[in-house]
């Protein structure tokens, strides 16, 4: 299909991103610093006009301005699956995506499996739509597994297959006392929107002696595959995160990396164990946001050249 058929199909949903798109984060997400960005891209895949820009500081990628937690919750529930069903010529939704999440989780537990200290009793899966990834492993585990995620639709799937379910996002999810042995956060890091506090929440509904995995859409690694960062960028996606970043937004919420693996698309997993928290080391990643935006010029150049 020709990119003006992806746009048609697209311009046929009526979704007006622009009118919606007000919120300005008021600083890093990850390092705090304020006024230290600069934009790299005007436009997403979609063709929606979303501003993309890296701070200087940490090279920490977001949507500046990006929607707010009432407009993604109206996204996540009625754009989203027909938007990327649109981009991608073919029904996507609840039904269709259960056999993609089953090779995911296949591949996953191929890999966490053997890396966890003991088998858990328990599994939170946050962003966990059908909950086919909490499935595959607690079948494998004889464990308990709870699924959270905003879609209604998703999680009504994962609520027929006898799994716990609760509605939300992670950013408001109150666990109170409750801790996991083995807590998820797979595909889902980037459309959160604010990292440093769910990742702190998720190191606190880890378990004494649990683990957690998450990955990331590694932006660096995309970059040089589509060799256009416009390719990249998508409306929801409000954080964009190269290995660099990750690792210092774990040590800031207190894990430590286990072990880690890049997968063919360009998603790059982390199995973690709840640590102290600790300082990046800020001069490199000032080092790593130039490196990445020195990258994407260059493409840039070329695409122009």
């Amino acid at each position: 299909m020709t990119r003006t058929g992806i746009c048609a199909r697209i311009a046929a949903l009526g979704y007006d991103y622009a009118a919606r798109a007000t919120l300005r984060p008021a600083e890093c997400n990850l390092c705090g610093a304020r006024d230290r960005t600069v934009d790299v891209a005007e436009r997403d895949r979609y063709g929606y006009p979303a501003t993309f820009v890296v701070c200087r500081r940490c090279g920490l990628g977001y949507l500046c301005p990006r929607l707010s937690a009432t407009q993604y919750a109206h996204f996540y529930s009625e754009i989203y699956r027909p938007l990327v069903s649109a981009y991608h010529g073919r029904r996507i939704d609840a039904q269709t995506i259960q056999l993609e999440q089953r090779s995911y989780a296949t591949g996953l537990a191929t890999f966490l499996l053997p890396l966890l200290p003991a088998p858990p009793r328990t599994i939170l899966d946050v962003g966990g739509s059908t909950g086919v990834v909490a499935r595959v492993l607690a079948a494998r585990l004889n464990a308990r597994s709870t699924v959270l995620d905003p879609a209604p639709e998703e999680l009504a799937v994962a609520q027929a297959a006898g799994m716990e379910t609760i509605a939300g996002f992670a950013e408001d999810f109150d666990p109170g006392e409750r801790r996991w042995d083995l807590v998820l956060l797979c595909q889902t890091i980037d459309h959160l929107l604010d990292l440093r506090a769910t990742l702190a929440a998720l190191r606190e509904m880890t378990a004494p002696g649990g683990r957690a995995f998450v990955d990331i859409v590694d932006v660096e690694v995309l970059l040089h595959r589509t060799g256009s960062i416009e390719q990249v960028i998508k409306i929801d996606h409000p954080y964009y995160l190269t290995r660099s970043t990750a690792v210092a937004l774990f040590a800031l919420t207190g894990f430590a990396i286990i072990a880690e693996r890049l997968t063919d698309d360009g998603h790059r997993g982390f199995v973690l164990a709840p640590g102290p928290c600790t300082e990046p080391d800020w001069p490199a990643l000032e080092v790593s946001a130039a490196q990445l935006l020195s990258g994407v010029w260059t493409l840039r150049a070329g695409e122009l050249g």
